[in-house]
């Protein structure tokens, strides 16, 4: 046995568990901001962004698509040179290798979801690809 847990048996456990995005989100505020993984399986990853001015959003184009929906405060996020007002409430999306960056914050919280790309052959470590 190569110690590695199936797909198929690795999805099923990660189905149910919970996570608590409003304990993250309210930790890194008062840490003042940054990023938590909140979820990552195969082809997800689920993060909660604390922004705090006068902190600069220093993200660079990511390899995946990606979606934020804002959990508190307002801001707006530019796109490849396109402004984009977003409040409380309100999600967009984000291509990969798109150049973006969140401006106009005081403080604001955004749930990030990232679309994990990964291969049949090059499965994420841990898991098997299927036969």
């Amino acid at each position: 046995m190569s110690g590695s847990i199936p797909l198929a048996d690795a999805c099923a456990l990660l189905a149910a568990v919970p996570f608590d995005v409003e304990r993250v989100r309210e930790r890194l505020e008062v840490g003042g901001g940054g990023y938590k993984i909140v979820h990552a399986s195969p082809g997800l990853e689920i993060g909660v962004y604390v922004l705090v001015a006068p902190e600069y959003d220093r993200q660079q184009p990511h390899a995946d698509d990606e979606v934020y929906v804002v959990l508190e405060g307002r801001g707006v996020l530019e796109v490849e040179g396109k402004a984009v007002l977003l409040e409380r409430g309100q999600a967009v999306f984000v291509p990969a290798g798109a150049r973006h960056g969140f401006t106009g914050y005081t403080q604001m919280s955004v749930l990030v979801i990232f679309a994990r790309r990964w291969r049949l052959d090059q499965p994420p470590a841990g898991a098997e690809a299927p036969a």
